[in-house]
């Protein structure tokens, strides 16, 4: 006979929903990471694909990043108006249709018009994951958000693997991105079937309670490390090549590297950062990051370092991102209005570096491109200083 009562079977269930929930969250940031890390490794595919030069087609990574930005300013409205995974699961499919167009696009433009509905797709994602967990989770978020970010850059690790293997095995461009639509619907079903967690009223606007300056400074350090993670992630594979340092399919091989030593270090990060200060983690990052570009900078003919220094690079970023939005926490109220303005930063950054990039990339060389990021970096980690700066004057020091 079962002992177990109504009020078990309840929290039995609750837990069951939960976790189902929480999976599809983890499913939809998987894929997101595979969306977002599939574009560097096939970029000299569509270029051939479309006709276009490296600096021409450089512009898809600017399309991607608008669309994202939009996406992001329009989640917090949608979302806090319908029913969060009517949303999501809607915009997760036609994330999957526009990945079914990228490889039929016979014109630029219209490649340039399905990046731009695919990132603002991933905006609405991106940010609908983040704002879902924590209205699933309530205080108890912190763990979970750690394995969302990781399950982004498993996806972002697997993704340019995928890329290199079906392209070596097919000849072509079109099953990669095949592939990855249709890993991207059966996450959208599955979302669309589960309930929506209750919305949450996240409380006013920190800005106007004298946190403004905080809130643009953490907004333009994200600006920063974006465009420096998405130039890495982008222009890496084209670096490479182009500056004889690997062959095709060592340069596709070298950004999964990047996107696996990225997401290790994510894995690694959740433990270091229950032992050290936000404060501490975010100036060891930095300090790995400006040391590993500047090596590869500085001895840029060396294969090894190339290796060793794109390591460096993934570890270090790891853990940036979601260490500076802890650091924003303990110093003031973080309302839905002001992620959005942290996502706006990291999607201007995405934005803008990897197009300047390449504009640079062909005028000046491929050398460019570490220079370029070197230079971003440095003048993230000095933002990051006048940050340190204001909030040792709020926390009286």
């Amino acid at each position: 006979m079962s002992t177990s009562t109504p009020t078990t079977q309840a929290t039995t269930q609750d837990a069951q929903q939960k976790a189902a929930r929480t999976a599809g969250y983890y499913l939809a940031s998987l894929t997101l990471g595979l969306v977002t890390a599939s574009l560097g490794p096939a970029l000299s595919s569509l270029a051939e694909r479309v006709s276009a030069s490296l600096d021409e087609i450089s512009i898809l990574f600017t399309a991607i990043a608008l669309g994202y930005l939009v996406g992001s300013l329009l989640a917090g409205r949608v979302y806090d108006r319908a029913p969060g995974h009517v949303v999501m699961g809607t915009v997760l499919a036609v994330l999957a249709v526009m990945m079914v167009l990228v490889p039929l696009a016979p014109r630029l433009w219209l490649l340039v018009g399905v990046m731009l509905l695919a990132g603002a797709a991933s905006g609405m994602v991106d940010v609908g994951g983040n704002t879902l967990l924590v209205w699933l989770h309530g205080q108890e978020v912190g763990p979970f958000m750690n394995g969302l970010h990781f399950c982004f850059g498993l996806g972002a690790f697997a993704s340019p693997v995928i890329v290199a293997q079906v392209v070596r095995l097919s000849g072509d461009i079109n099953w990669a991105y095949w592939i990855i639509a249709s890993l991207i619907a059966p996450v959208a079903v599955w979302i669309l079937r589960l309930p929506s967690p209750a919305h949450i009223n996240q409380g006013d606007d920190p800005a106007k309670r004298g946190s403004a300056l905080m809130v643009v400074l953490i907004a333009t350090v994200l600006l920063l490390y974006v465009g420096a993670e998405s130039s890495m992630g982008g222009w890496i594979y084209s670096y490479a090549t182009a500056a004889g340092l690997s062959n095709e399919a060592e340069a596709a091989y070298l950004t999964s590297v990047f996107w696996g030593t990225f997401t290790a270090g994510r894995l690694l990060s959740i433990p270091l950062v229950r032992q050290f200060s936000p404060r501490a983690t975010l100036i060891a990052a930095w300090g790995g990051c400006l040391a590993s570009v500047g090596a590869m900078v500085l001895v840029g003919d060396a294969r090894l370092v190339l290796w060793l220094g794109t390591v460096g690079v993934g570890l270090s970023m790891a853990p940036i991102f979601p260490t500076m939005i802890s650091f924003g926490e303990r110093r003031m109220p973080i309302t839905g209005q002001t992620t959005s303005w942290f996502f706006v930063g990291g999607s201007l950054g995405g934005m803008t570096l990897p197009w300047l990039i390449g504009q640079l990339f062909e005028s000046m060389g491929p050398r460019a491109t570490m220079s370029t990021i070197l230079g971003d970096l440095a003048l993230a980690a000095v933002t990051f200083g006048a940050l340190l700066l204001v909030a040792g004057v709020q926390d009286g020091r």
